[in-house]
């Protein structure tokens, strides 16, 4: 019996263990099917417009990214729920052994209590007693042998309710993973069908490769003009300060946003991200890469940008071909946000978080992307660590 209890309350953690992850694969199912049913949105518009681009074929990317990554959750769900219905085996094996243990005990206690009954009734064997003391004490004996049949009676019947229940689940159990897989299956086709979408754009971008290249030199310039503009703004901050040592605020701002890290509200409301952060390998021209100091959101509506976080504006600027960029400092951590049009504050302005700072360039393709960029002084940092996983 000490075996099953201990098997037991291991099997209640395991149970609240695989609960909650569960619910977090879930959570994470949920969102990134979110995602892929608003780039679908995005992508339907694009393919009647019959205009590959760049940023189609990134949308595509994306949600082939999320659909692998439901998949493989699927799979994870499974293994979970299958691991379950193991330990609920063994779980009713042991609790049968069990019952089958109490039932025999119970029936020779049972057998044991008649005999004595037949031969010296309770009351007599009460009555033989020497003293009132020692008929105090037989009456009390009796009380408990009564209470001991009947609390072996209970547990009989409590861990047969407990079999029935594990057996429910295991029911349960095996129509979850059956739903599963079969879901798993149509992610499975969604996956291959657009993997031949995928395909088809990059042989249609293959054939534009002087226009790509182009924009690959564009995005670099871009990108080159904004570490410029954050090393002039540090290198300015350094001639005002020798030491360039923050005020109180700042470090106090500075603490704040560093606590906040993977907490940081989005710079648009809605969107989702097509262009992730760091070298990449061109996905259509063979030899050339991709260096993303930042990460960019494409959003299928108009959208406008806000501060992710309070803090002072340092910079406000054109970049030809980019529209414009606002650089916002946060105690020793800035933040980039470019391609924005319509900007409404201007250097030296104090912004609170999701304060509105611009709009975001509305494309005539239905589309508008922002670049969103995190530094730590001029450490170019993964935005997508920084900013919350729900939004």
């Amino acid at each position: 019996m000490k075996v099953t209890i201990i098997l037991w309350i291991f099997l209640i953690y395991c149970y609240s263990v695989t609960g909650q992850t569960r619910t977090e694969l879930e959570q994470q199912r949920n969102e990134a099917l979110k995602d892929i049913e608003y780039l679908d949105n995005m992508l339907e518009k694009t393919s009647v417009e019959k205009s590959e681009s760049m940023n189609e074929l990134n949308m595509i990317r994306r949600k082939l990214n999320l659909r692998e990554n439901v998949i493989y959750g699927l799979m994870e769900e499974q293994e979970l729920l299958e691991g379950r219905m193991e330990l609920n085996k063994l779980a009713i094996d042991m609790m049968e052994s069990d019952i089958d243990i109490l039932i025999k005990e119970y029936e020779k206690a049972v057998k044991h209590a008649q005999k004595i009954s037949k031969g010296n009734p309770e009351l007599a064997y009460i009555m033989a007693s020497k003293d009132i003391n020692q008929g105090y004490k037989r009456m009390k004996y009796l009380q408990q042998v009564a209470k001991y049949r009947r609390r072996e009676a209970e547990i009989i019947l409590d861990l047969k309710n407990e079999v029935e229940e594990n057996r429910e689940k295991l029911e349960g159990d095996l129509i979850k993973i059956s739903e599963l897989k079969k879901t798993e299956e149509r992610q499975k086709d969604n996956l291959n069908r657009e993997q031949r979408r995928q395909r088809s754009i990059i042989n249609q971008l293959s054939q534009k490769e002087k226009e790509l290249k182009q924009e690959l030199a564009k995005k670099r310039r871009i990108a080159e003009e904004i570490e410029k503009e954050i090393e002039r703004i540090i290198e300015e901050e350094r001639r005002r300060n020798e030491m360039n040592t923050l005020t109180p605020d700042e470090m106090i701002v500075g603490e704040d946003f560093s606590n906040n890290k993977g907490n940081l509200p989005w710079p648009v409301e809605r969107g989702v991200i097509t262009s992730q952060f760091g070298l990449h390998e061109h996905p259509v021209i063979k030899g050339a890469q991709i260096n993303n100091i930042g990460i960019e959101i494409t959003s299928g509506t108009k959208e406008v940008a806000r501060a992710v976080f309070k803090g002072k504006v340092m910079s406000v600027f054109g970049i030809t071909g980019g529209n414009m960029a606002v650089i916002i400092r946060h105690g020793k951590y800035l933040t980039v946000y470019q391609n924005l049009i319509n900007v409404k504050v201007k250097p030296g302005d104090d912004v609170k978080t999701k304060e509105y700072i611009g709009d975001v360039y509305f494309e005539e393709n239905e589309k508008s992307i922002i670049k969103f960029m995190v530094y730590e002084e001029k450490e170019k940092k993964n935005p997508e660590e920084w900013l919350a996983k729900k939004r």
